[in-house]
C-alpha cells in the first residue's frame, strides 16, 4: 500500500524541479539582465541609463519565474529517467531560454540602429545567431 503524504509535505520530483528553478534562477535572470543592459549600452538604445535599469529591473522576475517553471516542469515530466537526463535537458533549456530572452529583448529589431548595424553590438560572438 502506498503511504499518502501528509499536509504540508514537500516532497516528489515536482517539488524538486521548483527548487532547482528557483535556485538557478537568480543567475540566469542576473545573466540576462546583465547581457541586456550591456548590449542596450553598447548600441545606444533607450532614453537614458535610469530608464533602462527600470525596464531591466521589471525583466529580471519574469526571467527568474520562467525559469522557475521550466525547471518545474522539465523535473516533473521526465525526472523518472533519472538526474543525468533531467539535468541534460533542464540546462540545455534553460541556455535556450537565456538566448531567446536576450536576443528577443536585447537586440529590438524596431529599435533604429544608430550605432549597431542591426542592433547586435560588435563584441557580440559571431557563432551565436542574433
Amino acid at each position: 500500500m502506498e503511504a499518502v503524504p501528509e499536509a504540508g509535505e514537500t516532497s516528489g520530483p515536482w517539488f524538486a524541479g521548483f527548487r532547482l528553478g528557483a535556485l538557478l534562477g537568480v543567475p540566469t535572470s542576473l545573466v540576462a539582465v546583465l547581457v541586456i543592459g550591456r548590449v542596450w549600452a553598447s548600441c545606444d538604445i533607450g532614453v537614458n541609463a535610469s530608464a533602462n535599469s527600470l525596464s531591466l529591473l521589471l525583466v529580471a522576475p519574469v526571467v527568474w519565474i520562467g525559469t522557475a517553471a521550466s525547471w518545474t516542469l522539465v523535473h516533473g515530466a521526465i525526472g523518472r529517467f533519472g538526474r543525468g537526463a533531467v539535468v541534460a535537458v533542464g540546462v540545455l533549456f534553460n541556455l535556450w531560454f537565456l538566448w531567446y530572452v536576450v536576443t528577443a529583448l536585447g537586440t529590438m529589431g524596431s529599435y533604429p540602429d544608430p550605432v549597431c548595424p542591426g542592433n547586435v553590438p560588435p563584441w557580440w560572438p559571431g557563432f551565436v545567431p542574433a
